[in-house]
């Protein structure tokens, strides 16, 4: 989708925002498509939520680490798009100086850095998650709580979990699916080795406990901001359009079930 018709479907369907990716703007982008993409939110009324300013970090890859190491770019991207968080990526602990400092000039910004719970980093497991936040600690580095990430992992993520790494919870990312060796994607861990996953829309029940995520929330009284990351539905099944308003509509429910 062009970045047109992604603002154009999240106003259709009643979201605030957008989480930026680098497939539509990132820091390899040129001046003017960041301005360009800027004025295109900024006509539609849309946040952008949060920055994700390269590939490698979405990827979690071993290049991912290096947007700490030279930070300054992507706070640069992030202050034009307006995004108060930016997401970035820890492998070893040899990244936590690196994200320390990185902090820090974030800080200098008024902006704030954020790691995904996500396999092959040190945000894995629960464990791993408060401990590497407990050693960056930085007052403006924070979670996106992810529990499919935490599920594949063989993590809990219900309220109890929440209660325990609530002063980090700065996002919340939402997508949903269940482990099945039958499923059509595998993905590496860590602490299971590879994991098989069958993809699921948001609203589908046997996935993800959406009810205990929400009621985790609502014991910590979050107030951030929740995002859909969610893959789109097999085609031939419904639009792209009908999958963002059922799952807009299922949020809604939830949130308001659970006093957000």
């Amino acid at each position: 989708m062009s970045l047109e018709d992604l603002a154009d479907l999240a106003v259709a369907s009643g979201y605030d925002g957008i989480c930026m990716r680098a497939s539509q703007v990132g820091v390899h982008s040129p001046s003017e498509d960041v301005e360009r993409a800027r004025a295109i939110l900024d006509e539609r009324g849309l946040d952008v939520t949060m920055l994700t300013g390269d590939f490698a970090t979405v990827y979690n890859n071993d290049q991912g680490p290096e947007c700490l190491r030279k930070i300054d770019p992507y706070l640069d991207l992030a202050e034009t798009l307006g995004a108060p968080m930016l997401r970035v990526c820890l492998r070893t602990q040899d990244d936590i100086v690196a994200a320390q400092t990185a902090a820090d000039k974030a800080a200098d910004r008024g902006l704030k850095l954020v790691h995904q719970c996500h396999a092959t980093s040190l945000f894995e497991t629960v464990d791993g998650i408060v401990d590497t936040l407990e050693k960056i600690a930085r007052p403006n580095f924070g979670l996106i709580f992810e529990a499919g990430n935490l599920d594949e992992c063989g993590e809990p993520y219900g309220t109890e979990v929440i209660k325990r790494l609530a002063p980090w919870i700065f996002n919340v990312y939402l997508q949903n699916q269940r482990v099945d060796e039958n499923g059509s994607v595998t993905l590496e861990t860590w602490v299971r080795g590879p994991v098989t996953l069958r993809i699921m829309q948001i609203p589908e029940a046997g996935g993800i406990d959406f009810d205990a995520v929400f009621h985790g929330l609502s014991q910590i009284g979050y107030n951030g901001t929740i995002s859909v990351h969610q893959a789109g539905p097999e085609e031939g099944t419904m639009s792209a359009t009908e999958a963002a308003q059922q799952t807009a509509n299922f949020l809604r429910e939830k949130i308001a079930a659970a006093n957000l």
